[in-house]
């Protein structure tokens, strides 16, 4: 069982590392997630860790911290998106796609239409544009302001025409 104080101080330096990363401050938010991690490690301060690193550019080890979030909690969907989309920066779409279909079927996941978003960019990338059109449509079915989706579904469909 957690100590209660150790738990509500991790979750107060998660929530500090969030406020700061939103405001422009990311090396103060990598200091308050390393904090909330040393405190109580938690799929989600790996995560944010993993996020801000992305920021820096520092994308094989934001996707460590994924993989450590993942070895905490399989069931935390983010940080399979995440890698999905780490990978996507790095141009290994191939490799992303079995990230993304995990993140869809996590039992622990919001926002739970971003894998089908990612996904809908890979198969764009690879040339599979019904395919993508799908994972849109699925995207937009979840979430249905979507703007990001609703655009690149416009988008293709429209080089499609």
């Amino acid at each position: 069982m957690p100590d209660p104080g150790r738990l509500e101080q991790a979750e107060f330096y998660l929530t500090e590392g969030y406020r700061l990363q939103m405001n422009g401050d990311l090396e103060g938010a990598i200091a308050a997630y390393k904090r909330s991690i040393e405190l109580y490690p938690t799929a989600e301060a790996h995560t944010f860790l993993g996020w801000a690193y992305s920021f820096q550019g520092r994308i094989d080890e934001a996707i460590k911290e994924c993989e450590t979030a993942i070895q905490i909690d399989p069931d935390f969907g983010n940080p399979y998106n995440d890698i999905g989309v780490y990978l996507i920066q790095k141009g290994e779409y191939d490799e992303a796609i079995p990230w993304l279909q995990k993140a869809m079927g996590a039992k622990r996941y919001e926002p739970r239409h971003y894998p089908h978003m990612n996904m809908g960019r890979v198969l764009v990338r690879k040339g599979k544009y019904q395919e993508a059109l799908r994972q849109l449509k699925k995207a937009l079915a979840i979430e249905p302001n979507y703007a990001a989706a609703r655009i690149e579904m416009h988008r293709l469909l429209g080089m499609l025409n």
